[in-house]
């Protein structure tokens, strides 16, 4: 077994998910101990909850450039995406559109991807489109992907694994200009998870009738996310009740979760500019380093139109899952790839669809840096990540050799 040496964690894998900001955490705080009623009942206590839910989606709607009639909360970013998939596959088969069709990409999340998947054992006509080399998703091969019965159009704003920044406003022009000649017109949602506190999130210029959000990558709590819903958009729900959040949504809402949402967020679009900067620079310095550190190192995704924090290499020769163990041992946290699919013993499908061969796809680690990550932090990193690739290398090699 590895040996674990007494170190200060270093924590190195905030696209899984980023600790609960302090402030957040006070406002959720005062939450829980005020506005402890349900938000459905009519008395004082109740009214409060209510109003505190709808200060914040204000707040919310605000920073997105929407209406607050469009926000709708869930819990988490998978029931967002869920929601806007079913939602509106279903509502399109309500219509009389007996096989709706549904174009995705082939590095979606895999909320975007198993409920594609579901929706095609359903009847629906499902279309995976392949990006290139650096996993970008072109214009011209949605436009060219648009049927008669396409009804929705879902495309990630940004890679959780690589950080490739899709060209989402570009998506929505095709769109657009397909929709000019359309009856049923053809509707457009992106997962932002990972976008937000890096992208710009104003729906109008990014062009989008749907967009996921949820909280915990922003230092926000865990379970709760929502989904913007463009005015005019109609959508079959998920989850029937009490008829909660516009009937999309029926549950006893999260009061402290959603206000803890709007706080991260606030924070977040106010970090966001100085945040980037900063983080580009430790990003650009780790990928140099390790580029000059270690031979035949391979870095996935683009070199630029990559989130800040994002950095995904490949190192042949090695078990990917064995450096992150050794990682762990010395005190570093990272990550193969999506979290949500960390006990799958398949090779990242994003990695692969980038055309990457199994073995080096096998080999991959992604590091993910955050607000508490110091260039000291990666220098640690650096004074034993080379030695163990090289330590790998050689067991790997002699594995083989037997």
């Amino acid at each position: 077994m590895l040996e674990r040496k007494k170190k200060k964690l270093i924590y190195l894998d905030y696209a899984a998910a980023t600790p609960l900001g302090p402030r957040v955490a006070l406002v959720m705080k005062e939450s829980f101990s005020k506005n402890y009623a349900n938000a459905s009942s009519i008395y004082e206590l109740g009214m409060q909850a209510k109003f505190e839910i709808e200060g914040a989606r204000v707040k919310i709607a605000k920073m997105l450039s929407a209406r607050e009639g469009e926000i709708v909360f869930t819990a988490g970013g998978t029931e967002s995406v869920n929601l806007a998939l079913f939602g509106v596959i279903r509502q399109a088969m309500a219509l009389g559109i007996k096989k709706p069709h549904l174009i995705v990409s082939a590095i979606e999340h895999h909320a975007v991807l198993e409920s594609a998947k579901a929706l095609e054992a359903e009847g629906i006509v499902l279309t995976i489109l392949k990006t290139n080399n650096f996993g970008f998703v072109d214009p011209k091969e949605v436009a060219k992907n648009i049927q008669k019965n396409t009804v929705l159009v879902s495309i990630m704003y940004a890679n959780n694994e690589v950080g490739t920044i899709e060209p989402i406003s570009e998506i929505s022009k095709v769109i657009r200009k397909a929709n000019a000649n359309r009856k049923n017109k053809i509707l457009f949602h992106t997962d932002a998870c990972q976008a937000a506190g890096a992208l710009d999130l104003n729906v109008n210029r990014l062009g989008v009738d749907l967009m996921t959000l949820n909280a915990s990558k922003i230092y926000g709590p865990k379970q709760i996310g929502l989904l913007y819903v463009r005015a005019g958009v109609t959508l079959k729900p998920l989850v029937y009740g009490g008829g909660q959040e516009r009937g999309l949504r029926s549950g006893t809402e999260n009061t402290a979760g959603i206000s803890g949402f709007a706080k991260a967020l606030e924070i977040s679009e106010k970090l966001k500019a100085e945040e980037n900067n900063r983080l580009k620079i430790l990003q650009g310095y780790l990928i140099k380093e390790i580029k000059k550190r270690i031979p035949k190192a391979i870095l996935n995704g683009p070199e630029h139109s990559r989130l800040p924090n994002n950095i995904n290499f490949s190192f042949p020769g090695i078990d990917g899952e064995a450096l992150l163990l050794y990682l762990d041992a010395q005190g570093f946290a990272v990550s193969t790839g999506s979290a949500c699919a960390s006990t799958s013993l398949d090779p990242s499908h994003v990695l692969i669809a980038l055309g990457l061969s199994k073995s080096n796809a096998k080999a991959s680690v992604r590091i993910t840096l955050g607000r508490a990550t110091k260039k000291k932090d990666l220098q640690k990193l650096l004074s034993v990540l080379p030695g163990l690739v090289k330590e790998l290398r050689r067991v790997e090699w002699v594995d083989e050799k037997k």
